[in-house]
């Protein structure tokens, strides 16, 4: 039997913006964007277009190839015609696949928001879809506090969407704006809706007040609707949005869904989502959930006693799924061989050759085990563990021996009320038998260290005078004064590659030379030159 196509709509660059603590940068959102395009989503929704300088310049030129970019803005005001509306006009003017519109869709909003009377919010709803389909685009309405406003006044609320798509929206989007709503409720509404209207028109967008989004969107799907929206680990304002992370392998791999259901992830690609909800949170500097379903690093733990022991004679007698199909691996290793495989498994995705007997496997394990205990992140810091590992494995050329390095920071008063800051490093390094020593000023310690280390690095400086530090950030574990600090730098060429590296001390000025030094390691390890 064919399984009916459901459609994943993520909206971290939007509503996931909106969370406490959390400001994309531009390359951070096309560094997001691609991350989602590699999972497989159908529609990214970037932002919104004229609400603030960064999203109107993200939407210049859209990021994505296959998946659907998609612009976020409000209908048309109260008053104006569709052609005579700045917020319109933005809209349309944006490199996008689509056009979402909000739409207030409970009555008491439009009375109190808006202003307008019911039949006037309507109007807005067709005329903005129209004209959004007349440009050429994909129009869908994100009908807002759709639940609240269906237990208020089912019929006005209905009216909304199907108004929506009478106009033609390719999407009535239901929301659960306050996420108040519970999955009996929702799955109760959504079906008497999909009695109205196509369920294959229906998306669920659910917030996480009550900690039942991602049920929420189960029930919805359930009931009759075919799109799901989210957010990357659940980011999204308040207590966040339903979470993709979770719904994404539900949806794949529970036969309730996988055997109705098909999405845009396939098997390959759902095995990336451990590393990219890692890896996002890493470029959201903050710490990855332990705990989060399906991808967190205690998804597949288990201490010792009678669940390892049932583990060792069946993993599915405590592992729901299996923890490779996401990408992610059994916490307990069970037998030393167990940890090799998935060592191996981690060398071979880098290329590092490896025979599955080799002794020195085992200390390598130990020696990962014991970097991440002080604070090392490997799986955001590919470079530095590929180091480690050829290392241990069979050796790295030396290129280079960093002897000493010194930094200096330099603040005075050069006027009344104006100050003068800046930094200046020494590193003293030796290349065979000549030892070279560079200086230079940066506009702070680590800046510095990284112009002076790469100002002359001698019979290798032609092949780093591409190389452009992308990326630093800072994590500070164990708090006060004398915490322990991890840096995690991505460094790039010429050429478009990229590769992150990490350091780790309790002096985040020794834990950003780490990083360095590594980074321009790698570079040459990765370019064959021959050490001196």
């Amino acid at each position: 039997m064919a399984r009916e196509r459901l459609y994943l709509f993520d909206t971290t660059l939007r509503d996931g913006a909106l969370t406490t603590g959390v400001d994309f940068s531009l390359d951070d959102k096309r560094h997001i964007a691609a991350m989602l395009e590699r999972l497989g989503v159908d529609y990214i929704e970037g932002g919104y277009p004229g609400a603030n300088p960064l999203d109107t310049e993200f939407f210049k030129k859209k990021p994505t190839k296959s998946a659907r970019f998609c612009a976020f803005g409000m209908t048309k005001r109260p008053g104006r015609s569709a052609s005579n509306d700045p917020g319109l006009a933005g809209l349309l003017a944006s490199d996008s696949d689509a056009i979402v519109f909000v739409a207030k869709s409970w009555d008491y909003h439009v009375h109190v928001a808006l202003g307008c009377s019911l039949a006037e919010n309507l109007d807005c709803i067709a005329d903005s879809v129209k004209a959004a389909v007349a440009a050429g685009r994909e129009a869908m309405v994100d009908c807002e506090h759709f639940f609240d406003g269906y237990k208020a006044n089912p019929k006005y609320a209905l009216a909304c969407a199907k108004t929506a798509i009478d106009a033609g929206a390719r999407w009535a989007v239901l929301c659960d704006t306050n996420g108040g709503a519970l999955p009996h409720e929702i799955e109760r509404i959504v079906d008497e809706v999909a009695l109205e209207l196509p369920g294959d028109r229906l998306g669920i967008h659910a917030h996480n007040d009550t900690g039942a989004a991602v049920a929420n969107s189960l029930a919805a799907i359930r009931a009759g609707a075919r799109q799901v929206q989210g957010t990357l680990n659940g980011l999204g304002e308040r207590c966040g949005n339903a979470n993709l992370v979770t719904l994404i392998p539900t949806l794949a791999l529970k036969p309730a869904f996988a055997e109705r259901f098909e999405t845009g992830v396939a098997p390959e690609q759902l095995r990336e989502i451990t590393h990219i909800s890692r890896a996002f949170d890493e470029l959201l500097n903050r710490s990855p959930n332990r705990h989060a379903p399906y991808v967190g690093a205690s998804a597949f733990a288990t201490k010792a006693g009678i669940h390892a022991s049932a583990l060792a004679k069946d993993p599915r007698t405590y592992e729901h799924v299996a923890p490779e199909s996401v990408g992610n691996e059994r916490a307990v290793l069970i037998s030393d061989q167990a940890g090799r495989s998935n060592l191996l498994a981690e060398l071979n995705r880098l290329g590092v050759e490896a025979d599955p007997n080799d002794p020195r496997l085992n200390r390598l394990l130990e020696e990962v085990k014991a970097r991440e205990a002080q604070g090392y992140a490997y799986e955001a810091a590919d470079a530095s563990f590929e180091l480690l590992a050829r290392n241990m494995l069979g050796g790295v050329p030396e290129f280079f021996d960093v002897e000493s390095f010194h930094v200096g920071v330099e603040r005075k008063l050069v006027a009344p009320g104006v100050t003068y800051s800046a930094s200046q490093a020494v590193v003293k390094i030796r290349i065979g038998d000549e030892r070279l020593i560079s200086a230079a000023e940066g506009n702070g310690p680590v800046n510095a260290l990284d112009l002076a280390l790469r100002k002359d690095l001698g019979v290798y400086q032609k092949h780093i005078e591409d190389l452009e530090l992308r990326d630093y950030r800072v994590r500070v574990f164990q708090g006060g004064t004398d915490a322990v600090t991890r840096v995690l730098i991505e460094f790039g060429d010429g050429n478009g590659d990229t590769w992150s590296t990490v350091g780790v001390s309790g002096n985040i000025i020794d834990a950003s030379f780490q990083a360095l030094v590594d980074a321009i390691t790698y570079r040459l390890l990765k370019l064959g030159v021959p050490a001196q």
